[in-house]
């Protein structure tokens, strides 16, 4: 049935029911499995002026560190899909754009299903943080399961 599963994590407890599904999907059709994680950029956006300033070497830190937790999060799925019997590669990319850098990476390696879960918001905290969801479930070419 599918041949390459794409599983999108922030590495949140949301996240890891999507990656728990998506292990077991791929398991049970003979799939592999792509881990996703991206790392956006550090969002300086949100400093307005008077704010204090962070200096550009701990803007550096924070985003290697956040570079490493998210290495660190596709290894573990790596290493659980590996428990079960599936062929797993995990990957972690910079972008601002979530969604569009999931759906971009679907495309890219030819992932027949994309995984992922949504935090569900709603009301004003979805007009002003957005939904990568919506995003992946509007442009992607690959059917895509969601998980809540």
């Amino acid at each position: 049935m599918y041949q390459s599963i794409l599983v999108a994590t922030d590495g949140s407890d949301l996240s890891d029911k999507a990656v728990s599904h998506a292990i077991g999907l791929a398991a049970a059709t003979g799939a592999a499995l792509l881990a996703l994680h991206v790392v956006p950029d550090y969002p300086m956006s949100y400093f307005i002026e008077g704010s204090v300033a962070i200096a550009a070497v701990d803007l550096e830190r924070i985003e290697r560190s956040w570079t490493e937790q998210g290495q660190a999060t596709v290894d573990a799925i790596c290493a659980a899909a590996a428990a079960k019997g599936v062929q797993a590669r995990g990957i972690v990319l910079r972008a601002d754009r979530v969604g569009e850098t999931v759906v971009a990476t679907a495309r890219k390696h030819q992932c027949d299903l994309i995984v992922m879960a949504s935090h569900g918001r709603k009301g004003l905290q979805r007009v002003l943080l957005g939904s990568e969801t919506q995003y992946v479930l509007a442009h992607a070419q690959a059917p895509v399961m969601v998980l809540r």
